[in-house]
């Protein structure tokens, strides 16, 4: 694992240069437009099945047809340059990476998979450098404030990751890629569906010698790794997923999923620079639809999220998380309404050789939401109260309107408010843990214009959130209080369109993130101001080419502003060749002027590098 100390949280900052689309549009969906015009069917934004255009909350979808296409290296590739989103990574695949979501902290993001949530209880963040996009069938993120539906941890918004699944009566997979840095992929999969169940299994192992994680000078500048190691800092990972689905008759019907990475990871330290690492979900839901009126749903779950650190082949320490969770959730049509009301149980435990004061805490979570339609009106409203062993009750709400004011535009309108606990390792890391500490609390306003016409569709949304009782180091009392605060303003701009056969597709994100509390008027750190991402693709019979370009502006390290990061421009080129039906055969060239950069402080990213691929997937 690399180097977590407790209280240095990423400084991030800001700037990136955006995307422009086909003269000015903008959309809010990445995701492929089918020839069909179907729309997806989400469920994240209101943890009720939905299709993307009734959605009022802001949300990308990204599908596995969008995944194959786009050839990303990692998941952070993919999500990187969706609206509102800043990435910091500490050297390359496999190392430790932040998610800054809408100019918010990297641990105000929550992560799910497959509905189960996945992170440390210690650190707040979850190991998405640990998932391998091999395994991933569908991405949704929604942006803004959904503690009234989740609880804690979703300030800046939520992302979701579905493991791969059936998509025909029997689909197998299989894919293999060697390219730069020594990097070798490979999975395999088959899923099929039949009368009245389903099953979905899917292997993956990838490994590579990497690079180095930390350019030389990090020792004596006292920051990023804090060691000199000029060595290739490889990393290996090997993943299963298992996924299946019966239904007992009209009625009853139950799933169960499975996800399990496991990793070994070398990066450069001065108290670590080796950690074995586990990312883990199993669950399991009872779904009772006795009415088309009347759902009902019962979740059984576990998350893990396991690491054992070394030093030069000798263990030091053990940061290891183990999660219970539990939901029982009813939706109930009454009318032309939705009501849905439901019980989230959770219980933290961790396992550690550091000695903390208290190793575990129970949640309680109860909500209910109400969701309508009144002629070209929509509203959504939820609240929800989560009783804590360690810090007590908090309540938290949200109230989301649109208005199809036409055919094609729609606007909308959302307040909200959310939280985010406070870590073991901000309570109880020895000499540094406040036990009295609160949660951190944020309310936050946005405006959106949406259209979807002939030509395409594009999106407009603005927003602000003001978070209080950021935690921070009070140095009043030595040990982190809640005396920071944040406002973040901030545009979010995307759009896609097909032109003569070309298909595009762009977003940017203007973001002001300020500090309002301890370095009042500073820019939080690592998070870039101006950001944006153009794709562009286009197919000629059997081949297919692509292109996309992400660029960021200049940001800072650190709250007090006097470590840039410089600004960046990264282009990445793409082409496929159908061999027949069923075989693939697919060339991706990253970063191809080999720009040198940083998103964290002395931890270098990859130079130019390519992967070729051999897929086979037979028809559906």
């Amino acid at each position: 694992m690399q180097f977590r100390h407790p209280y240095l949280r990423p400084s991030v900052l800001a700037a990136a240069l955006l995307s422009v689309l086909n003269a000015v549009f903008v959309d809010h969906v990445r995701a492929d437009e089918a020839p069909t015009g179907l729309d997806q069917i989400v469920v994240t934004a209101t943890r009720t099945a939905q299709t993307e255009d009734q959605t009022l909350a802001a949300i990308t979808v990204i599908d596995r047809v969008e995944i194959d296409r786009l050839q990303p290296a990692t998941l952070a590739d993919l999500l990187q340059g969706t609206p509102g989103m800043s990435i910091a990574n500490n050297g390359g695949p496999g190392k430790q990476t932040s998610l800054f979501l809408r100019g918010t902290e990297f641990d105000h993001v929550l992560v799910l998979v497959d509905g189960l949530k996945l992170g440390s209880a210690t650190s707040g963040t979850a190991a998405i450098q640990d998932i391998p996009i091999e395994q991933i069938e569908r991405v949704e993120i929604v942006r803004g404030p959904f503690s009234s539906l989740y609880g804690s941890e979703a300030l800046g918004g939520v992302i979701q990751i579905f493991t791969r699944h059936a998509q025909g009566s029997f689909v197998p997979n299989f894919s293999y890629g060697v390219g730069s840095y020594s990097t070798q992929r490979a999975s395999a999969g088959v899923a099929g569906t039949g009368a009245q169940g389903w099953y979905s299994v899917e292997a993956s192992h990838e490994q590579s010698d990497g690079i180095n994680a930390c350019r030389l000078g990090a020792a004596e500048a006292f920051a990023g790794c804090f060691a000199d190691e000029p060595d290739r800092d490889g990393y290996r990972n090997t993943a299963l997923s298992l996924q299946g689905g019966y239904r007992f008759d009209d009625a009853w019907n139950a799933d169960l999923r499975a996800f399990r990475a496991e990793g070994n990871n070398h990066y450069d330290g001065s108290f670590s620079n080796e950690s074995d690492t586990v990312s883990q979900v199993i669950g399991a839901k009872l779904h009772y639809k006795p009415t088309s009126d009347i759902a009902l749903t019962l979740g059984l779950g576990q998350s893990a999220d396991l690491a054992n650190d070394s030093l030069n082949g000798v263990y030091t320490d053990t940061f290891s998380t183990h999660r219970e969770l539990g939901t029982l959730q009813g939706d109930i049509t009454l009318g032309g309404a939705l009501l849905s009301l439901g019980y989230d149980w959770q219980r933290d435990r961790i396992d550690s050789n550091t000695d903390y004061a208290v190793d575990h805490r129970i949640n309680n979570g109860v909500f209910a939401q109400w969701q309508q339609t009144f002629g070209t009106q929509s509203l959504q409203a939820s609240v929800r109260h989560d009783e804590n062993s360690q810090f007590g009750g908090k309540t938290t709400g949200s109230a989301l309107w649109g208005w199809d004011f036409t055919d094609t535009l729609r606007l909308t309108a959302s307040a909200g408010t959310a939280f985010k606990a406070p870590t073991f390792n901000d309570l109880y890391y020895p000499g540094y843990g406040n036990p009295t500490l609160k949660p951190e609390n944020s309310r936050n306003v946005e405006l959106g214009l949406r259209g979807k016409q002939g030509w395409g569709g594009w999106s407009l949304a603005a927003f602000q959130n003001t978070i209080d009782d950021l935690i921070a180091y009070d140095a009043a009392v030595g040990l982190p209080g809640n005396v920071d605060r944040a406002r973040i303003r901030g545009v979010e701009a995307s759009g896609n369109t097909t032109r003569a056969g070309w298909v595009l597709r762009g977003s940017a994100t203007w973001l002001a993130p300020r500090n309002e509390g301890t370095d009042e008027g500073k820019l939080l750190p690592r998070r870039a101001r101006l950001s944006g991402r153009f794709d562009v693709d286009r197919g000629f019979d059997a081949f297919s080419i692509g292109a996309s370009v992400y660029a960021a502006d200049r940001r800072y390290d650190d709250l007090d502003n006097t470590a840039p990061l410089g600004g960046y421009t990264l282009t990445d080129l793409r082409v496929a060749y159908a061999l027949t039906d069923a075989w693939k055969l697919q060339l991706a060239a990253n970063n191809v002027f080999d720009k040198r950069y940083e998103t964290a402080a002395f931890y270098n990213q990859p130079g130019r590098n390519v992967m070729l691929t051999v897929r086979y997937q037979p028809g559906k």
